[in-house]
């Protein structure tokens, strides 16, 4: 179930963005042999922040490490072009059935089943403003028929298997089972301008294991490497959206080495991260390692609030952006009454992790480093502790007694350092809202970096940042925002567009690794 879970939690992010209408797909050969299906852009306005947002990944390919395979002009490769909605979403046109019926789809990496709304969905309003499996006029069609559920976050899909050709670019993958989807269970299918998702997930994370698409094509010898590569183009003036390449890369759309590293599970393509820096400041977070997940499906670049230094990284990174959330008068008067306290402890030499406890508002466990969710909290006020007992103000305390030690390895006077926590308090994000910015300001923003099989990979603030047309003006947003994937999978940050736009990326399932290269 926790795979099930990740996927849940994710689609939560859908309340960030939602589509506008799309323009006509254009499918063509090239000299190479290979379809492209041609794939236009549209603006972002804040009406449609809103709602939904999902997209799809980036590329690479390698046999191995540091050399690239001699051998790629003979193999085989598949490539679907994608469609970019607001530099937040990316899919393209697959086709099911004889004749095929058209659907657009996002190629998920964080999900593995196909599913596509069903003509026999009459109950779900999502159904009617999409195109609609009909098995009647297929001429390949079979029928299972063992029903199906898929849960998400915020409620889940519904309705059965059927197997039906599906061509994918200019592969037909024969006998593909897939969901025909008779509920759509939750309301942020009702603005996307997608049919269905595509998973590019592993074969253990579906639900009755069924084999995903890009399993068959490897399978059936459409493609010679177990491998897909992703490059979404976040230049707005084209109207290519980016590509998918299936058993290989596009040499044109990344520069210099990969790096590559492995994966931390055989089900999932979750990796390994390490030190979050601000500029060239370590933040003191992942410094000796965090799980991230590399997820096609998520618009933005998420990290959880349930552990206390993450939350409070993350209120960092808004902080030096200039991101604003709102204010949050519990943490600034445990500032005011405890801030002295806390400071001359550390100066002492006392172990932050007690600080707390000797303080009396957190309860001593031994085990313990998970505190209050900020989300649940903020909604429920008069909700006191959590699964593990605690009080508001305690989860506050852990959090300043955090900030406090990382200013205080920097030598920062005290003063500085409690207006420097006085001004985080306010910038604690929004699990439900958005983090704005002044976009006249984006040039002197700070560049986030993250650490990666010990390489820095940087974002620049046009990278995690998204620009909203409203009118005649334009309103900047945070590209960081909070998202919790509960335990046992959980804690996890999520490297979801905001990410791969800027770093090309390879899914390497024969070697179980994920590389990234600077996008062209």
């Amino acid at each position: 179930m926790e795979n099930y879970m990740i996927m849940g939690i994710k689609f939560l992010l859908l309340a960030i963005c939602i589509w506008s209408l799309p323009d006509s797909l254009v499918s063509t050969n090239s000299s190479d042999g290979l379809i492209r299906i041609a794939l236009r852009k549209r603006t972002l306005d804040l009406k449609s922040i809103n709602a939904a947002t999902i997209t799809s990944r980036e590329d690479l390919l390698r046999s191995d490490l540091g050399h690239y395979n001699s051998n790629f002009d003979d193999l085989e490769a598949n490539i679907v072009y994608l469609k970019n909605y607001f530099d937040t979403q990316y899919y393209g046109e697959i086709g099911i059935g004889t004749p095929w019926q058209s659907f657009t789809v996002v190629f998920d990496t964080g999900s593995s089943h196909l599913w596509v709304p069903s003509s026999k969905c009459v109950f779900s309003i999502a159904c009617y403003l999409h195109s609609k499996y009909r098995a009647r006029l297929s001429s390949t069609y079979t029928k299972i028929g063992k029903h199906c559920k898929i849960p998400y976050g915020s409620g889940s899909i519904s309705g059965f298997f059927s197997q039906d050709d599906v061509r994918v670019g200019d592969v037909l993958v024969r006998n593909q089972e897939f969901a025909e989807v008779t509920g759509e269970g939750f309301f942020t299918f009702l603005g996307t301008e997608f049919d269905g998702i595509l998973g590019l997930g592993f074969r253990e994370m579906a639900v009755g294991l069924v084999t995903p698409v890009w399993y068959n094509m490897f399978e059936q010898h459409h493609i010679s490497q177990k491998m897909f590569s992703f490059w979404l183009n976040r230049d707005p003036t084209s109207r290519l959206g980016g590509e998918v390449v299936f058993g290989g890369l596009d040499w044109r759309h990344f520069r210099g080495d990969h790096t590559y590293v492995p994966l931390t599970r055989n089900d999932y393509w979750q990796i390994e991260m390490g030190d979050i820096l601000i500029e060239n400041d370590s933040t003191g977070l992942c410094k000796y390692g965090c799980a991230a997940i590399i997820d096609s499906g998520t618009s933005l670049l998420a990290g959880p609030t349930v552990l206390i230094l993450i939350l409070a990284v993350v209120a960092q990174i808004n902080h030096a952006i200039g991101a604003a959330g709102f204010i949050n008068m519990e943490c600034k008067s445990v500032v005011l009454k405890y801030g002295n306290m806390i400071w001359e402890y550390l100066i002492e030499g006392i172990r932050p992790e007690i600080i707390c406890v000797d303080l009396g508002l957190c309860r001593y466990n031994e085990s313990r480093r998970v505190s209050l969710n900020i989300a649940s909290m903020v909604q429920n006020r008069t909700q006191e502790g959590s699964s593990v007992g605690e009080s508001p103000f305690c989860t506050f305390c852990e959090m300043i007694v955090f900030w406090v030690q990382v200013q205080l390895k920097q030598q920062k006077e005290q003063e500085k350092v409690f207006k420097y926590v006085d001004e985080l308090c306010e910038m604690l994000p929004n699990p439900l809202g958005k983090s704005f910015i002044n976009c006249d300001k984006m040039a002197a923003m700070p560049y986030i970096s993250l650490t990666i099989g010990n390489k820095s990979f940087p974002l620049s603030p046009e990278q995690y940042t998204l620009r909203v047309e409203e009118g005649c003006s334009t309103v900047c947003l945070s590209g960081f925002v909070p998202l919790d994937v509960p335990t046992p999978q959980g804690p996890l940050w999520v490297l979801g567009d905001i990410f791969l736009g800027a770093y090309h990326t390879v899914f390497d399932f024969a070697n179980l690794r994920v590389g990234f290269a600077k996008a062209a």
